[in-house]
């Protein structure tokens, strides 16, 4: 069913996260600490090629947060598979429409493709939501495990394996927050990836020595309407700020949550999954 929210992000065209196969000898997904879950075998997905939401819960990759994706568009370029009027964006699936959260006059780009949207600025906003319609195999899961255990499986099922294979050496945070009165359930989960910023090219470095911090991000992960929703979003500050950088990861945690809540905030929900 699925196809996320490889939420790649989730730099300008190359925005979305494309889908990859891990080349050979490349690590596998980090074993979490609170679930211990193995990784299903996920096909190889051709480039530029769109991943339904049948096979996406069936173990193929979920696109989208990690990496470039497979369709990216600008507004002024190829047409986007959702809809923007009025600054308003409407996901292709028909389950939400946001007010964008970038500006052009910022650099500000919207980039998509079926299930995952991707906004990104040149100042220090980068979200990606993705949308899934959950089907009668991911509905009885969902009942069988309940809320909480379906969602932290989901990430790492889908969510965390992408991150991997695109940063190798991604780090979760092993306490993951349930939140069960948000929507019809969420999971919030901080992670850090290596070489992961979408900000990088706008950091100057003297050093040669000096390397960059993990990028970290905050992702969302909730239930609503017979949906998958999977929102992502990174810290910027940490990698633009430099030595000036002084919050500490409570902060940043918080700071995240508040980022990734203000974008629910946003969202106006349409319809009920098809079943």
């Amino acid at each position: 069913m699925l196809r996320v929210l490889s939420f790649a992000l989730f730099a300008g065209t190359a925005l979305l996260c494309r889908a990859q196969a891990p080349a050979p000898g490349q690590p596998a997904a980090p074993a979490r600490s609170d679930l211990d879950i193995p990784a299903p075998a996920r096909p190889a997905l051709g480039a530029g090629a769109a991943l339904s939401p049948a096979a996406a819960l069936k173990g193929a990759p979920v696109p989208g947060l990690a990496a470039p994706a497979a369709a990216t568009v600008h507004p002024t370029a190829a047409p986007l598979s959702g809809q923007i009027e009025d600054n308003v964006y409407t996901s292709p699936t028909g389950a939400f429409q946001i007010d964008s959260p970038v500006l052009p006059e910022l650099g500000g780009t919207v980039n998509d493709n079926g299930n995952v949207v991707t906004f990104q600025d040149d100042v220090s906003t980068v979200i990606s939501i993705a949308t899934f319609p959950m089907n009668a195999g991911e509905r009885w899961k969902l009942q069988l495990d309940g809320p909480k255990q379906y969602l932290l499986k989901f990430f790492d099922q889908y969510v965390l394996p992408d991150f991997a294979r695109a940063f190798p050496g991604v780090t979760v945070d092993k306490d993951a927050t349930f939140m069960p009165h948000l929507l019809d359930g969420a999971l919030l989960v901080y992670a850090e990836l290596p070489g992961g910023s979408m900000f990088a090219n706008k950091v100057v470095i003297f050093d040669p020595a000096r390397k960059l911090p993990p990028a970290k991000r905050g992702n969302l992960v909730f239930l609503h309407n017979g949906y998958v929703f999977v929102i992502s979003t990174e810290l910027a500050e940490r990698i633009l700020e430099g030595t000036a950088y002084t919050m500490t990861p409570e902060e940043e945690n918080l700071e995240l949550k508040e980022r990734l809540e203000d974008t629910v905030n946003r969202m106006k929900f349409l319809r009920q999954a098809p079943q």
